[in-house]
């Protein structure tokens, strides 16, 4: 089915029915917007009570039209919205733009109808925004089938940014706080239920506007990953900034927009993976998605987060420290040819370290604000920077300042950013388009977000398994592999296991404790008890023939009284190490294989101090998992116990990644827990694992 966009973002001919004269209308609207924002194609009112619409000639119905229309926008509710869309698409339009709500996010049989409209919809290969849309905007072409009032009462300002929403409110307020801060919209579209056209499929195309320079989302549920991967890709080779506001991250959250959008919840922790892995920013509220866009304008791609704080006041500098701390922002160590030159200008009562306070000369001597700036935007070792002014009054030549500071900008090309709590201070920085912040926290904020950004947007993309994956299940269709099976996939595949011998008879274990050395583990063996410790199944620290034999022989009874395959009685070698992890991997539903890293033990639900990944990755992204965890520090070495070895944590996570995505289709799960880690160099090694088959499982 052809995609038909480009007839949603630029048709060459828009039908309005339910058009209203009125322009404060719904269906009055898009055709007051239309004229007012330059649309150069026909338009064609729907209206059968009159022959003329806001100056344009109005038609009594869809069939009275010279042509098939590109667009057309249903600005009617109920059954007529159900006519106006089957005669779209018998008469062969491309897209119709639905504006009543009262469908999938009011249930079930409101999805019926939905539903129905979207299966005639595509049986003619026309495409639906909506049902329970504000429309379209294009603003560069004047295409504007949307209703919203934000349009009316702060007129568009023609400009780089892109808004693409689920929710037309949040289309609006995104909108408005751009307006605020001056900064242009050449897109701004609202897709609310998305029966058929998703926030991610536009995205994928409003990408590719050469015109674009920043890209704003806001999501109730992610409904195309493709699409929305799409998207990513095509904005990475642009160097477009992708920012995604997503809501529902709590269940209640979840609840509440299925009953906004008729959205499927998903485990958020999934979602942030998924964005994270796609260079995607994920924004907490709308004021957050929009606080460092100047930044971003500007075209600012930092290198580091090494921050230089300047400010006429020491209290500011001093929480302007403990702020870049919070954010994981390290101060720029100065050079010393820096400090020489910064204690040849500051009086000699100021310090010359980073944090750099003014002082009250500033009052004095205006000069000193442009020449600090100047000193430290030479040090090569300083990547951010940021000025706090907490006060500027009478005296103060805050002209001149801004001018400063234009000046460094322009001369530097470095990131600077002010906060300032005076509008009248602030204003002139405004004028001079230099970023200003209502608050020191803001300005930092936006310069973490555009350093962490940068650094995500520039990171190379995996590619494809080093080493072929080799995936063999056994015959039989059963839900799960034993754990001698399970470690044997894993063995196979170039990840450390614990040594261990599946045994029949008292003998054989005997002799694989001798095969092993002691200590060792005793476990039962069976495909459909993959819970094991939760039948009294294991044995652990046994070191003579007679535990080896006891519990053999009581895991062995035990088994037979269970409804389940004997598969044998595992003997394994008890591994030491520093610390056990535990490594897991799912499919899951909407975005494919997940890893997960996170610290072991038998509260890993409980503490839930674990980390996502979306395959393939690398080690260094494993890594960078690793040291977000609360047990970090603890990961490093402490109290004089050595570090552990994390890179063959990450080697062993990289590679589970890569056994999921050639198994996508055979398995759904893997825990490898626990991972005894030991000390850096000596490795890591899986002492249990579980393979979960999918249900349509076969011999690989």
């Amino acid at each position: 089915m052809p995609d038909n966009l480009d007839a949603a973002l630029n048709p060459h001919s828009v039908a309005i029915v339910g058009a209203s004269d009125n322009p404060h209308k719904v269906g009055g609207r898009p055709i007051l917007f239309m004229n007012r924002y330059g649309y150069k194609g026909k338009v064609f009112p729907i209206n059968p009570t009159r022959a003329e619409v806001q100056g344009y000639r109005a038609f009594p119905d869809l069939a009275s039209l010279p042509i098939v229309p590109d667009m057309v926008i249903v600005a009617l509710a109920g059954e007529g919205t159900v006519q106006a869309v089957e005669q779209c698409a018998r008469m062969g339009v491309k897209v119709a733009v639905i504006l009543a709500s009262g469908y999938a996010e009011t249930g079930a049989e409101g999805k019926a109808v939905q539903d129905a409209m979207l299966a005639q919809a595509r049986a003619a290969g026309m495409r639906i925004v909506g049902p329970n849309s504000q429309g379209l905007a294009n603003f560069g072409t004047g295409a504007i089938a949307n209703f919203s009032t934000i349009f009316n009462d702060l007129p568009c300002i023609p400009g780089p940014a892109a808004i693409i929403s689920q929710s037309g409110a949040l289309s609006q307020l995104i909108y408005s706080l751009l307006y605020q801060r001056g900064i242009g919209i050449r897109h701004c579209h609202a897709t609310g239920n998305e029966a058929d056209i998703t926030v991610g499929e536009l995205a994928a195309r409003v990408a590719q506007d050469p015109q674009v320079k920043l890209l704003l989302l806001y999501l109730e549920t992610v409904n195309a990953p493709d699409k929305l991967a799409e998207a990513a890709a095509v904005a990475r080779r642009r160097d477009l900034p992708l920012l995604v506001l997503k809501s529902g991250r709590t269940q209640s959250g979840q609840r509440a927009a299925s009953s906004h959008t008729g959205a499927l919840a998903t485990e958020d922790r999934v979602v942030d993976a998924f964005l994270r892995h796609h260079a995607i920013w994920r924004a907490a509220d709308a004021h957050d998605l929009v606080n460092a866009a100047e930044l971003y304008l500007k075209g600012w791609r930092p290198r580091g987060r090494k921050l230089v704080a300047v400010s006429n006041s020491g209290a500011t500098c001093v929480m302007a420290a403990d702020m870049a701390e919070e954010l994981h922002l390290p101060l720029a160590v100065l050079a010393d040819g820096t400090r020489a030159r910064l204690d040849a200008v500051l009086p000699g009562f100021a310090t010359t370290a980073n944090p750099i306070d003014i002082t009250g000369a500033l009052l004095t001597n205006s000069s000193l604000f442009g020449k600090i700036l100047d000193i430290v935007g030479a040090d090569a070792g300083a990547d951010l920077f940021f000025v706090g002014i907490p006060i500027a009054g009478t005296g103060y030549d805050v002209e001149a300042f801004a001018r400063d500071a234009a000046g460094f900008i322009a001369s530097t090309g470095k990131p600077l950013a002010l906060g300032v709590a005076q509008d009248t201070v602030a204003a002139p920085f405004v004028r001079l388009g230099v970023p200003v912040f209502g608050s020191d926290r803001q300005a930092l904020q936006a310069l973490h977000q555009l350093a962490a950004h940068s650094a995500l947007m520039r990171r190379p993309r995996k590619a494809s398994a080093a080493a072929p994956v080799q995936i063999s299940l056994p015959a039989g269709g059963k839900a799960f592999l034993n754990e001698s099976d399970s470690l044997a996939l894993l063995a196979a595949n170039g990840i450390p296991v614990a040594p261990q011998r599946l045994c029949q008879s008292e003998a054989e274990a005997c002799a694989a404790l001798h095969a092993l050395g002691a200590p060792v583990a005793v476990k039962a063996c069976s495909a459909e008890v993959p819970h094991k410790s939760e039948f009294g199944l294991v044995a652990l620290n046994l070191a003579s023939e007679d535990e080896v034999r006891a519990a053999f022989d009581a895991q062995s009874r035990k088994l037979a009284q269970m409804p389940a395959a004997r598969d044998g009685i595992i003997v394994a070698a008890m591994v030491k190490g520093q610390r056990e992890l535990v490594l897991g991997a799912r499919v899951d539903a909407r975005f494919g294989p997940v890893v997960m890293v996170g610290d072991g033990g038998k509260y890993v639900e409980a503490l839930k101090d674990f980390f996502l990944l979306i395959p393939p990755f690398d080690t260094d992204e494993v890594l960078e998992a690793l040291d977000r965890l609360h047990i970090a520090p603890v990961l490093r070495g402490v109290r004089g116990e050595p570090a552990l070895d994390l890179e063959a944590v990450a080697a062993i996570a990289v590679r589970l990644g890569e056994i999921m995505q050639a198994g996508a289709g055979r398995i759904a799960c893997i825990d490898l827990n626990p991972v005894i880690v030991k000390a850096i160099g000596e490795g890591a090694v899986v002492a249990d694992a579980l393979v979960e088959c999918k249900s349509d499982s076969s011999s690989g």
